[in-house]
């Protein structure tokens, strides 16, 4: 725990980096488009999911968000839900959704054991950041037009 970074850019790769090396570990290379953001899964060793893989996931202006396997460096999956570009990245505190926000004013939350879409709100702007709170029953989301929804998901 803690000894890998991840980075994102406009190259449209995602790398993982160990802190006891100077070169990069994985050159993650599918996305089309730049990569905006990225997050780690609250998953792995060290953490209060310690028996499930440690995931990275990636948004991009292609409209997709991919999940890695950071062990292998690979590609597990992508996302494709949103029509235009994913600006914001979430993990549910159990590391089971995923919540993605995007331009074309939706927020998607995804079943990550299936790879699909479980529920998604629609806003009236574009979505800039999203996040679960502790208990992982709420998920905050901020819209462009000045909004804050708070939306309720429980299973």
């Amino acid at each position: 725990m803690g000894t890998l970074l991840a980075s994102c850019s406009d190259d449209i790769t995602a790398k993982i980096w160990s802190m006891k090396q100077e070169k990069c570990v994985h050159d993650l290379k599918d996305h089309v488009k730049e990569i905006y953001t990225i997050r780690w899964s609250p998953t792995g060793p060290g953490t209060n999911n310690p028996n499930q893989a440690l995931v990275l996931a990636s948004a991009s202006f292609d409209s997709t968000v991919k999940l890695w396997d950071i062990e292998q460096g690979k590609l597990r999956s992508s996302l494709n839900g949103h029509r235009n570009p994913v600006y914001a990245l979430a993990f549910s505190p159990n590391g089971e959704y995923l919540a993605s926000g995007s331009l074309d004013r939706s927020l998607h939350i995804w079943s990550l054991k299936e790879s699909k879409i479980i529920r998604t709100y629609t806003g009236n702007g574009s979505i800039f950041e999203v996040c679960w709170n502790k208990e992982g029953d709420k998920i905050a989301a901020c819209y462009a037009n000045n909004e804050v929804c708070v939306l309720d998901f429980r299973m």
